[in-house]
């Protein structure tokens, strides 16, 4: 399957074998390269593979270096460190080693590399446990970084953990990245407590006017980018929005319903907040205006957002 433009492949035979730019080796953070994939890389590609890691090493479990591949098909050795001398390896091992090794590879330029089961061999960790693991790290770095990867790779030696890792990989990448990516969606609006008077108290609230589909009045707010949390998402909208400052930031509900938005289906968490500065409509909004309660029919509103005011102020009512 392709991923921004990265092929994610599950194989089964001998990852030392391979003509990539670099095959990973499953290692200890001594980079003593004994038994195991390690042991195999250095029967095939020599000791100079270990010679240049021992030189490099130790190093942090997790992290990952890079050697010379000595006579092996591949230009490079990826040496991820998914446990200490002790063989004792765990999820946050796992998941940091694959995300180093990925950053290795892409420090190098590379364009493809091969991954054994981190953690599964002398580590003894469950074969479907890593392939997800190794796969959530793939599916996160392909989408937070601009990479040269063109192909990544996952050689498994025996028949029942290539099953495994073929359904713990790619039916596991194709289920987030199909099923899930349809939706629901999720997104933040705010309402913005202001004095609709210069008389002052909150009897006001900040309303949009949509130059975007669907049309309509709303309350500020949009789509929640990923790595944000639903405060900086909301604080960011509101911003860009209104050209206010939010504070005093308070979850009020969220709002679920299927047919909510007639875009697509969208998750909405609705927040309470006071503001500093003076409300201007931002680059995706006609027009602003601080709405009095009182005056909630006058206008039309999108998607269910005078659902969302009439709850508000029936809570303000008790």
């Amino acid at each position: 399957m392709n991923i921004k433009g990265c092929e994610i492949k599950v194989i089964q035979g001998d990852i030392t074998d391979l003509k990539v730019d670099a095959i990973v080796n499953a290692a200890n953070n001594k980079l003593v390269m004994g038994g195991g994939v390690a042991g195999a890389i250095k029967k095939k590609g020599g000791k100079v593979i270990e010679d240049e890691a021992l030189k490099k090493g130790p190093i942090e479990i997790g992290q990952a270096i890079a050697t010379q591949a000595g006579n092996l098909a591949a230009k490079y050795v990826i040496h991820a460190a998914t446990m200490g001398l002790d063989f004792k390896t765990d999820e946050t091992k796992i998941r940091d080693s694959s995300y180093n090794a990925l950053r290795v590879a892409d420090e190098l330029n590379l364009n493809s590399i091969a991954f054994p089961a981190l953690g599964c061999g002398v580590g003894g960790f469950p074969y479907l446990a890593s392939a997800k693991i190794m796969a959530q790290e793939v599916l996160k770095y392909l989408r937070q970084q601009k990479v040269n990867l063109k192909e990544i790779i996952f050689c498994l030696y025996e028949q029942e953990a290539f099953e495994i890792f073929n359904k713990g990989v790619i039916a596991y990448l194709e289920y987030v990245t199909h099923k899930l990516e349809q939706g629901p969606f999720t997104t933040v609006d705010a309402i913005i407590e202001i004095p609709a008077s210069p008389s002052g108290g909150n009897d006001g609230i900040v309303i949009i006017k949509r130059s975007n589909p669907p049309f309509g009045w709303a309350l500020p707010g949009g789509f929640l980018d990923y790595g944000e949390s639903l405060e900086d998402a909301v604080s960011r909208e509101m911003k860009e929005e209104t050209g206010l400052e939010v504070t005093e930031l308070k979850q009020f509900h969220t709002y679920s319903q299927a047919n909510r938005d007639p875009r697509f289906h969208t998750i909405a968490t609705v927040f309470i907040a006071k503001a500093k500065g003076t409300p201007k409509p931002g680059d995706d909004a006609a027009d602003l205006k601080v709405m009095k309660l009182s005056e909630l029919d006058k206008f039309s509103f999108a998607f269910d957002h005078k659902n969302i005011i009439q709850d508000y102020i029936r809570s303000k009512k008790g």
